[in-house]
């Protein structure tokens, strides 16, 4: 049975509006709360240590809206906008009259560069063209940021000591690795992530398309995070990808009146 007991004082003392803090204030007061991530050791997977980082870095929601965007936006860049075509005006030759207008029993035509004919102009073909399109940088940042809590999130994001790479550059010798920590083709493909080139490991796979595939921290956008099933990434990588995309969380500095 629930039974009246005195209120505490403090509680009726945050209710007087002078002394209340202004809600900008009381957020920057409270502690950022951050999420864990193991640090293993390349390729043995030893861990190590553990690193805190935000929870807007790697603990966002799913938005599958801004992923999309993301990668239609990163899409539309890839585009080369080459194909062309030559209108009637552009095609080589005389521009006279095939025939007669009339007499000859047969159609009317104009000149042999009509887009009815054989080896004539193109109505309405293809021109170069830009086909990239915009996407604001605080959208593309989140994307970004989302696309690595969704990993970290399902468990698939492993972050390695810097320095990843391997004794041989073999690809016999890199298959035996996916395959015992099961980021092979039968655990599905594994993508891993490096600050800078690492010779041994870069040339092991190149020829291990079917288990995975490197790439340096330059190369990769939202659709490789989003590809493959799992993320095999370097700190220093990842903390240069969070560094690189948090436009949104940067307040703007007011200008002094």
């Amino acid at each position: 049975m629930a039974t009246e007991t005195a209120m505490p004082s403090s509680l009726f003392r945050s209710t007087d509006p002078y002394s209340l803090t202004p809600l900008r204030e009381q957020s920057s007061q409270l502690p950022a709360s951050e999420v864990l991530t193991t640090i293993y050791k390349f390729p043995t997977m030893e861990p190590l240590r553990f690193e805190a980082y935000p929870s807007n870095h790697l603990h966002l929601p799913l938005r599958r809206d801004i992923l999309h965007r993301a990668v239609i936006y990163e899409g539309d860049a890839t585009r080369q906008g080459t194909a062309s075509s030559k209108t009637r005006f552009e095609v080589h030759g005389s521009h006279r009259k095939i025939r007669p207008q009339k007499g000859t029993g047969m159609a009317r035509l104009g000149t042999r560069q009509s887009p009815m004919l054989k080896g004539g102009g193109k109505s309405f073909g293809p021109h170069p063209r830009d086909f990239s399109t915009e996407l604001p940088r605080k959208m593309y940042d989140l994307a970004w940021r989302t696309a690595l809590s969704y990993r970290y999130r399902k468990g698939e994001l492993i972050v390695c000591e810097d320095g990843m790479d391997i004794e041989y550059p073999k690809t016999r010798f890199v298959k035996q690795i996916f395959r015992h920590n099961r980021w092979g083709n039968e655990n599905s493909r594994s993508l891993v992530i490096t600050g800078s080139f690492r010779k041994n490991l870069f040339r092991a796979l190149r020829h291990a398309g079917e288990d995975g595939r490197a790439q340096m921290e330059r190369e990769v956008d939202v659709k490789d995070l989003l590809e493959l099933g799992r993320i095999i990434i370097e700190k220093r990588a990842l903390d240069s990808i969070l560094k690189d995309h948090e436009s949104d969380l940067v307040q703007k500095v007011q200008a002094a009146a």
